[in-house]
């Protein structure tokens, strides 16, 4: 929301275009069965990006479902012009923030809270973005103390 409001660039929540997709029930599967919808979703995101790169476009594409390894869907000529974030949260920082992060779960898009968000399965969820993501060579912004300074490191990023 912030890197929109600073660049002025559209954004694509991947979440919204899942959910549009299973509530048209275009596609037989739930918000929890996320192995399937990142196979399903990112061949269809991976050409909305061509398409925003071919047509020299802006964009910003967020979504938690995103390959590990994305850059294989891109050649070079692609790949010059994404700037790939990723941010996650360390183990401290859920432990230290866990209620703020369930208080401002909807403050950019509504969410019904999900029971089966615990600490447990967020650390787990973030271990995994950052070890998958790292892994193939790529930066993790991790918040790991205070969020405001983990998002003026997102937004200092020249474009």
């Amino acid at each position: 929301q912030r890197l929109l409001e600073k660049y002025k660039y559209p954004y694509l929540s991947i979440d919204h275009l899942k959910m549009g997709l299973i509530r048209s029930k275009k596609i037989n599967l739930t918000p929890e069965d996320d192995n399937k919808l990142t196979n399903y979703l990112w061949p269809i995101i991976k050409e909305i990006i061509k398409t925003v790169i071919e047509n020299r476009q802006n964009l910003i594409v967020e979504g938690g479902y995103v390959p590990f390894n994305w850059k294989k869907s891109f050649d070079w000529n692609y790949l010059t012009s994404i700037k790939f974030i990723c941010l996650a949260m360390t183990e401290k920082y859920i432990n230290n923030h866990f209620g703020d992060i369930i208080k401002y779960e909807s403050e950019i898009e509504s969410r019904l809270i999900s029971s089966d968000c615990t600490i447990d399965s967020l650390k787990l969820e973030n271990d995994q973005f950052i070890r998958g993501f790292r892994q193939i060579g790529e930066s993790v912004t991790l918040i790991e103390d205070n969020y405001e300074d983990s998002m003026k490191k997102i937004l200092d990023l020249s474009f």
